[in-house]
């Protein structure tokens, strides 16, 4: 229980749950019209406000979408607009999925490698995929594209129709419209970069 209590500040301490709130206050959205432009479930969307729910990198697009901001906007605080960004190893934002996800929840550790760039169109991340069982595997979908880079680990990238396995050094440019899900084959946490670009 204390390790649950534990991810849950870590992750307010982000803010990101008072910055959707705050956004969407700010739009004058209700939570309804927040869900109708996203996608996304209603309830989902006030646990994420409460800090009760960790949103993965597919679900923070989608609300930096709706919300006219940058992904990078959830992990600041404050803006940055300069041409040139650097940001510190000890200064990246790590969010951490808490240990007892719910059922559908997509279970990953991600980390935002640029916090200080808001106008930008790619958005950078490390990810961890933890080893999962076919039946665990999550599908999801977003605008956009998508590029990892695997830096251990197997990685195990899957559509509707197509598997591929990629190794360290390995990597994978898609289309993120197309559903797909990524887990780890080898015993320990699969690590990769990411970079989402959204196409809007």
């Amino acid at each position: 229980m204390q390790e649950n209590r534990e991810e849950i500040s870590g992750v307010a301490a982000f803010k990101i749950g008072t910055q959707v709130k705050e956004l969407r206050e700010k739009n004058r959205y209700t939570l309804q019209d927040l869900a109708a432009k996203t996608g996304l479930d209603r309830e989902m969307l006030s646990r994420i406000e409460s800090h009760e729910l960790i949103p993965p990198i597919a679900t923070l697009l989608k609300l930096a979408n709706a919300l006219n901001v940058s992904m990078a906007h959830f992990f600041q605080d404050k803006a940055g607009s300069e041409k040139i960004a650097v940001t510190r190893r000890d200064e990246r934002a790590r969010i951490r999925r808490r240990p007892h996800h719910l059922e559908g929840e997509v279970d990953y550790i991600y980390e935002a490698l640029d916090i200080k760039k808001t106008d930008k169109h790619m958005e950078p991340f490390m990810v961890e995929f933890p080893v999962l069982d076919t039946s665990e595997m999550v599908f999801v979908s977003h605008q956009g594209e998508e590029f990892l880079y695997i830096l251990e680990g197997i990685l195990e990238f899957r559509t509707a129709d197509h598997v591929e396995v990629l190794n360290p050094g390995d990597s994978i440019y898609f289309e993120s419209d197309v559903s797909h899900s990524l887990r780890c084959l080898t015993g320990a946490p699969a690590k990769a970069i990411a970079v989402v670009w959204n196409r809007t």
